[in-house]
Protein backbone atom coordinates (compact mmCIF):
# COMPACT_ATOMS: atom_id res chain seq x y z
CA UNK A 1 0.00 0.00 0.00
CA UNK A 2 0.89 3.29 -0.93
CA UNK A 3 1.25 6.15 1.98
CA UNK A 4 1.10 9.48 1.62
CA UNK A 5 1.95 12.31 3.99
CA UNK A 6 -0.51 15.61 4.41
CA UNK A 7 0.04 17.77 1.90
CA UNK A 8 2.60 20.76 3.89
CA UNK A 9 0.69 23.74 3.41
CA UNK A 10 -2.32 22.20 4.98
CA UNK A 11 -0.15 20.45 8.14
CA UNK A 12 1.18 23.68 9.18
CA UNK A 13 -2.46 25.21 8.53
CA UNK A 14 -1.84 27.84 6.02
CA UNK A 15 -3.26 25.92 2.78
CA UNK A 16 -6.64 27.71 2.03
CA UNK A 17 -4.81 31.16 2.73
CA UNK A 18 -2.65 30.70 0.16
CA UNK A 19 -4.48 29.71 -2.60
CA UNK A 20 -3.33 32.12 -5.97
CA UNK A 21 -5.91 34.25 -7.52
CA UNK A 22 -6.31 32.29 -10.04
CA UNK A 23 -6.25 28.62 -8.71
CA UNK A 24 -7.21 26.08 -11.56
CA UNK A 25 -10.22 26.17 -13.84
CA UNK A 26 -13.02 24.26 -11.24
CA UNK A 27 -11.97 26.64 -8.26
CA UNK A 28 -11.79 29.71 -10.87
CA UNK A 29 -15.42 29.00 -11.40
CA UNK A 30 -16.63 27.84 -7.86
CA UNK A 31 -15.20 31.43 -7.21
CA UNK A 32 -16.91 33.47 -9.68
CA UNK A 33 -20.43 31.73 -9.43
CA UNK A 34 -20.17 30.78 -5.75
CA UNK A 35 -21.60 27.36 -6.45
CA UNK A 36 -20.11 23.94 -6.27
CA UNK A 37 -22.20 21.36 -8.97
CA UNK A 38 -22.54 17.88 -7.93
CA UNK A 39 -23.73 14.97 -9.53
CA UNK A 40 -26.08 12.32 -7.75
CA UNK A 41 -27.25 9.20 -8.43
CA UNK A 42 -30.91 7.74 -7.97
CA UNK A 43 -31.01 4.48 -6.65
CA UNK A 44 -27.23 3.54 -5.32
CA UNK A 45 -28.79 3.35 -1.37
CA UNK A 46 -27.10 4.33 0.85
CA UNK A 47 -23.99 6.31 -1.00
CA UNK A 48 -26.41 8.33 -3.56
CA UNK A 49 -30.12 8.26 -3.80
CA UNK A 50 -33.32 10.51 -4.23
CA UNK A 51 -35.20 10.24 -1.26
CA UNK A 52 -38.99 10.62 -0.47
CA UNK A 53 -38.79 14.50 -0.64
CA UNK A 54 -36.96 14.51 -3.92
CA UNK A 55 -33.83 15.66 -2.68
CA UNK A 56 -30.29 13.61 -3.02
CA UNK A 57 -29.34 11.66 0.18
CA UNK A 58 -27.06 9.29 1.01
CA UNK A 59 -23.19 8.66 2.44
CA UNK A 60 -20.96 9.62 -0.30
CA UNK A 61 -23.28 12.68 -0.73
CA UNK A 62 -22.66 13.73 2.48
CA UNK A 63 -18.59 13.61 2.27
CA UNK A 64 -19.58 15.66 -1.09
CA UNK A 65 -21.34 18.35 1.24
CA UNK A 66 -18.41 18.30 3.39
CA UNK A 67 -15.75 19.05 0.22
CA UNK A 68 -18.23 22.02 -0.15
CA UNK A 69 -17.86 23.69 2.88
CA UNK A 70 -13.70 22.81 2.47
CA UNK A 71 -13.89 24.05 -1.06
CA UNK A 72 -15.68 27.35 0.02
CA UNK A 73 -13.29 27.69 3.03
CA UNK A 74 -10.63 27.88 1.15
CA UNK A 75 -11.77 30.37 -1.23
CA UNK A 76 -12.55 32.99 1.40
CA UNK A 77 -16.54 32.92 0.38
CA UNK A 78 -19.43 33.77 2.70
CA UNK A 79 -21.31 31.15 1.39
CA UNK A 80 -21.23 28.62 -1.47
CA UNK A 81 -23.74 27.46 -2.91
CA UNK A 82 -24.83 23.91 -4.19
CA UNK A 83 -26.47 22.58 -7.55
CA UNK A 84 -27.58 18.93 -7.94
CA UNK A 85 -27.87 16.81 -11.35
CA UNK A 86 -28.88 13.52 -11.28
CA UNK A 87 -26.37 11.07 -13.52
CA UNK A 88 -26.98 7.45 -14.58
CA UNK A 89 -24.15 4.92 -14.56
CA UNK A 90 -23.91 5.59 -18.90
CA UNK A 91 -23.28 8.95 -18.33
CA UNK A 92 -21.60 9.75 -15.06
CA UNK A 93 -17.94 9.88 -16.46
CA UNK A 94 -18.86 12.37 -19.43
CA UNK A 95 -20.95 14.52 -17.09
CA UNK A 96 -17.61 14.81 -15.30
CA UNK A 97 -15.27 15.00 -17.76
CA UNK A 98 -16.92 17.40 -20.05
CA UNK A 99 -17.67 20.04 -16.75
CA UNK A 100 -21.07 19.66 -16.52
CA UNK A 101 -20.87 18.60 -12.59
CA UNK A 102 -17.65 19.14 -10.03
CA UNK A 103 -17.85 16.18 -8.18
CA UNK A 104 -19.74 13.03 -8.63
CA UNK A 105 -21.54 11.98 -5.40
CA UNK A 106 -21.59 8.30 -5.95
CA UNK A 107 -20.54 4.57 -5.83
CA UNK A 108 -18.14 4.63 -8.81
CA UNK A 109 -15.13 2.55 -8.95
CA UNK A 110 -11.75 4.04 -9.60
CA UNK A 111 -10.06 1.86 -12.20
CA UNK A 112 -7.35 2.73 -14.74
CA UNK A 113 -9.52 2.66 -17.78
CA UNK A 114 -11.67 5.83 -16.06
CA UNK A 115 -8.07 7.14 -14.80
CA UNK A 116 -7.91 8.07 -18.53
CA UNK A 117 -10.51 10.52 -18.50
CA UNK A 118 -11.64 11.10 -15.06
CA UNK A 119 -9.91 11.61 -11.23
CA UNK A 120 -10.49 10.47 -8.16
CA UNK A 121 -10.04 11.25 -4.40
CA UNK A 122 -9.59 9.10 -1.57
CA UNK A 123 -11.81 5.82 -1.61
CA UNK A 124 -14.99 6.19 1.10
CA UNK A 125 -15.73 2.67 0.27
CA UNK A 126 -14.26 -0.79 -0.72
CA UNK A 127 -16.17 -3.49 -1.69
CA UNK A 128 -16.75 -6.37 -4.45
CA UNK A 129 -19.43 -7.72 -6.97
CA UNK A 130 -21.56 -10.56 -5.57
CA UNK A 131 -25.02 -11.76 -6.28
CA UNK A 132 -28.17 -10.46 -5.55
CA UNK A 133 -31.20 -14.20 -6.14
CA UNK A 134 -34.12 -14.67 -4.74
CA UNK A 135 -34.65 -15.73 -1.23
CA UNK A 136 -35.66 -19.89 -2.50
CA UNK A 137 -32.79 -19.83 -5.13
CA UNK A 138 -30.53 -22.90 -5.36
CA UNK A 139 -27.39 -20.32 -6.68
CA UNK A 140 -24.41 -20.29 -4.19
CA UNK A 141 -21.27 -19.06 -6.59
CA UNK A 142 -21.00 -18.03 -10.52
CA UNK A 143 -20.66 -21.31 -12.08
CA UNK A 144 -24.36 -21.90 -10.82
CA UNK A 145 -25.48 -19.30 -13.12
CA UNK A 146 -24.22 -21.62 -16.09
CA UNK A 147 -27.37 -22.03 -18.38
CA UNK A 148 -29.23 -19.14 -16.33
CA UNK A 149 -29.96 -15.58 -16.70
CA UNK A 150 -27.80 -12.52 -14.57
CA UNK A 151 -28.35 -9.22 -14.77
CA UNK A 152 -26.26 -6.54 -14.26
CA UNK A 153 -26.47 -2.27 -15.08
CA UNK A 154 -25.18 -1.01 -17.68
CA UNK A 155 -21.38 0.49 -17.76
CA UNK A 156 -20.35 -0.55 -14.88
CA UNK A 157 -17.11 -2.78 -13.64
CA UNK A 158 -19.56 -5.87 -12.14
CA UNK A 159 -20.76 -6.26 -15.78
CA UNK A 160 -17.08 -6.00 -17.51
CA UNK A 161 -16.16 -8.79 -14.88
CA UNK A 162 -18.73 -11.35 -15.15
CA UNK A 163 -18.60 -10.90 -19.17
CA UNK A 164 -15.05 -11.82 -18.60
CA UNK A 165 -15.48 -14.72 -16.60
CA UNK A 166 -18.23 -15.88 -18.51
CA UNK A 167 -16.02 -15.85 -21.84
CA UNK A 168 -12.96 -17.26 -19.70
CA UNK A 169 -14.65 -19.98 -18.43
CA UNK A 170 -17.38 -20.49 -21.14
CA UNK A 171 -20.24 -20.80 -18.30
CA UNK A 172 -22.71 -20.45 -20.65
CA UNK A 173 -24.41 -17.50 -18.93
CA UNK A 174 -27.02 -15.60 -20.50
CA UNK A 175 -26.13 -11.66 -19.70
CA UNK A 176 -28.14 -9.05 -19.18
CA UNK A 177 -28.19 -5.26 -19.18
CA UNK A 178 -30.41 -2.78 -16.81
CA UNK A 179 -30.49 0.79 -16.86
CA UNK A 180 -30.29 0.99 -13.34
CA UNK A 181 -30.08 -0.91 -10.33
CA UNK A 182 -33.80 -0.64 -9.42
CA UNK A 183 -34.51 -2.15 -12.97
CA UNK A 184 -31.95 -4.79 -12.27
CA UNK A 185 -33.78 -5.56 -8.87
CA UNK A 186 -36.80 -5.56 -10.28
CA UNK A 187 -35.38 -8.55 -13.33
CA UNK A 188 -34.83 -10.58 -10.60
CA UNK A 189 -37.89 -10.25 -8.39
CA UNK A 190 -40.11 -10.72 -11.26
CA UNK A 191 -38.07 -13.72 -12.72
CA UNK A 192 -36.81 -11.90 -15.78
CA UNK A 193 -32.98 -12.97 -14.43
CA UNK A 194 -32.01 -15.39 -12.04
CA UNK A 195 -29.63 -13.01 -10.12
CA UNK A 196 -28.07 -9.37 -10.01
CA UNK A 197 -24.28 -9.26 -9.95
CA UNK A 198 -23.41 -5.86 -8.36
CA UNK A 199 -21.27 -4.53 -5.35
CA UNK A 200 -22.59 -6.21 -2.52
CA UNK A 201 -23.07 -3.33 -0.46
CA UNK A 202 -25.23 -1.76 -3.16
CA UNK A 203 -27.11 -5.24 -3.25
CA UNK A 204 -27.28 -5.30 0.36
CA UNK A 205 -28.92 -1.42 0.42
CA UNK A 206 -31.35 -1.93 -2.77
CA UNK A 207 -32.65 -5.32 -1.01
CA UNK A 208 -33.46 -3.58 2.68
CA UNK A 209 -35.26 -0.53 0.80
CA UNK A 210 -37.84 -3.03 -0.55
CA UNK A 211 -40.92 -4.16 1.01
CA UNK A 212 -40.10 -7.42 1.07
CA UNK A 213 -36.36 -7.01 2.10
CA UNK A 214 -36.47 -11.14 3.29
CA UNK A 215 -37.52 -12.63 -0.42
CA UNK A 216 -34.23 -11.59 -1.30
CA UNK A 217 -30.29 -13.35 -0.20
CA UNK A 218 -26.93 -11.91 -1.69
CA UNK A 219 -24.53 -14.83 -2.29
CA UNK A 220 -20.99 -16.02 -3.28
CA UNK A 221 -17.54 -14.83 -3.24
CA UNK A 222 -16.21 -11.41 -4.12
CA UNK A 223 -16.03 -11.83 -7.99
CA UNK A 224 -13.88 -8.03 -8.03
CA UNK A 225 -12.74 -6.05 -5.16
CA UNK A 226 -13.80 -2.40 -5.73
CA UNK A 227 -12.61 0.76 -4.39
CA UNK A 228 -15.41 3.52 -4.98
CA UNK A 229 -14.33 7.05 -4.76
CA UNK A 230 -15.50 10.76 -5.63
CA UNK A 231 -14.68 11.72 -9.12
CA UNK A 232 -13.72 14.76 -9.91
CA UNK A 233 -11.98 16.68 -13.30
CA UNK A 234 -8.84 15.12 -14.56
CA UNK A 235 -5.71 17.26 -14.92
CA UNK A 236 -6.49 20.49 -12.74
CA UNK A 237 -4.01 19.40 -9.41
CA UNK A 238 -5.65 22.88 -7.41
CA UNK A 239 -9.32 21.52 -7.09
CA UNK A 240 -7.97 17.80 -6.52
CA UNK A 241 -5.25 18.65 -3.95
CA UNK A 242 -7.73 20.47 -1.78
CA UNK A 243 -10.29 17.91 -2.28
CA UNK A 244 -7.36 15.23 -1.26
CA UNK A 245 -6.80 17.47 1.51
CA UNK A 246 -10.01 17.14 3.43
CA UNK A 247 -11.12 13.78 2.40
CA UNK A 248 -7.41 12.78 4.62
CA UNK A 249 -9.10 15.22 7.22
CA UNK A 250 -12.46 13.97 7.65
CA UNK A 251 -11.12 10.45 7.49
CA UNK A 252 -7.97 11.27 10.05
CA UNK A 253 -10.53 13.54 12.18
CA UNK A 254 -12.93 10.58 12.56
CA UNK A 255 -15.61 12.87 10.78
CA UNK A 256 -15.95 10.08 8.24
CA UNK A 257 -16.66 7.16 10.65
CA UNK A 258 -19.29 8.97 12.02
CA UNK A 259 -21.10 9.72 8.66
CA UNK A 260 -20.45 5.94 7.67
CA UNK A 261 -22.28 5.01 10.74
CA UNK A 262 -24.93 7.14 10.17
CA UNK A 263 -25.43 5.13 6.42
CA UNK A 264 -24.45 1.79 7.43
CA UNK A 265 -25.50 1.31 11.27
CA UNK A 266 -28.49 3.30 11.34
CA UNK A 267 -31.96 3.18 10.42
CA UNK A 268 -32.06 5.14 6.97
CA UNK A 269 -34.54 6.07 4.05
CA UNK A 270 -37.08 4.91 2.67
CA UNK A 271 -37.69 2.33 4.47
CA UNK A 272 -35.98 3.60 8.22
CA UNK A 273 -34.26 -0.40 8.10
CA UNK A 274 -30.27 -0.57 9.31
CA UNK A 275 -28.20 -2.28 6.77
CA UNK A 276 -26.39 -3.19 10.13
CA UNK A 277 -22.63 -3.45 8.18
CA UNK A 278 -19.94 -2.74 10.00
CA UNK A 279 -16.55 -1.26 8.50
CA UNK A 280 -15.38 -4.14 6.94
CA UNK A 281 -11.56 -4.66 7.29
CA UNK A 282 -10.31 -3.91 3.58
CA UNK A 283 -11.59 -0.10 4.22
CA UNK A 284 -10.22 0.11 8.01
CA UNK A 285 -6.74 -1.49 6.67
CA UNK A 286 -7.10 1.73 3.63
CA UNK A 287 -8.10 4.25 6.08
CA UNK A 288 -4.97 3.79 8.79
CA UNK A 289 -2.95 5.37 5.68
CA UNK A 290 -5.40 6.93 3.56
CA UNK A 291 -4.29 8.00 -0.49
CA UNK A 292 -5.90 7.96 -3.84
CA UNK A 293 -3.57 5.56 -4.87
CA UNK A 294 -5.23 2.63 -5.62
CA UNK A 295 -4.10 -0.91 -6.92
CA UNK A 296 -4.76 -1.36 -10.35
Amino acid sequence: MVRTAWPILLAIGLGPALLPAHAGPVLDRIRSTGTVVLAHRESSVPFSFVGADGKPVGYAVDLCLKLVEAVGKALSLPQVGTKFVQVTPSNRIAMIENNTADLECGSTTNNAERREKVAFTVPHYITGARYLVRADSPIDVLRDFSGRKLVSTQATTPLKAVTRANSEYMLGITLLEAPDHTRAVDMVASGEADGFVMDDVLLYGLAAGRPDPKAFKVVGKFLTIEPLAIMLPRNDPDFKKLVDAEMKRLIRSQEAHAIYERWFQSPIPPSNRSLNLPMNYLLKDFWKYPTDQVPG
